[in-house]
């Protein structure tokens, strides 16, 4: 077996960012769906109401259960589910079986575990853009390490005190020239 060298810092970096944004980035990395041409009529204002009519035939298809409530629903609601049902149309087969099986492994969670993904999922989406995809960049780079090598980065971090813990995003995010926010 090959010896594998690398940059102490790029570990840490690695570790860090693979481990508190695997539970966040994995459903957005895995998920590359080009915006369509004609964007949902959310887009166009946001907080107003989406009237049932200005969605597509397939939107409503795809929504029909709830044409008889869709003008009682807030208009976040509505603008969430026009949302979401134009990222559905516009998934492949395969993006749909995908997103189906990450909604069955959501519901399995424990309702504390839900919480814990939806706070570090405001935590991330609240971050500057290009924090953001620093993040998603560290996460792809942790995905390509060796399933041995990234087993073993989730040991030394799992088994690390939240000191440790600490101290290692210190020392990555000085590498790095960032100010580290501390773990809660």
């Amino acid at each position: 077996m090959r010896k594998m060298c690398t940059k102490p810092g790029l570990v840490g970096a690695l570790l860090l960012t693979g481990l508190l944004s695997a539970a966040v980035c994995l459903p957005v990395c895995a998920q590359s769906v080009t915006p369509p041409a004609n964007p949902p009529p959310t887009a166009a204002a946001a907080g107003a109401a989406v009237p049932w009519n200005s969605l597509s035939p397939d939107q409503q298809h795809l929504l029909s259960r709830m044409s008889d409530q869709w003008d009682q629903l807030p208009p976040q609601r509505q603008q969430a589910l026009a949302s979401g049902s134009q990222r559905w149309l516009g998934m492949s087969s395969e993006q749909r079986q995908q997103a189906r099986q990450r909604f069955n492994q959501w519901q399995q969670l424990p309702q504390q575990r839900r919480e814990q993904l939806r706070r570090r999922w405001e935590e991330f989406r609240s971050l500057p853009p290009a924090r953001q995809e620093a993040a998603r960049e560290n996460f792809r780079k942790f995905q390509q390490l060796p399933q041995e090598r990234r087993q073993q980065l989730r040991q030394r971090w799992q088994k690390a005190s939240p000191a440790q813990r600490q101290d290692m995003i210190d020392r990555t995010r000085a590498r790095h020239g960032e100010r580290a926010p501390k773990l809660r």
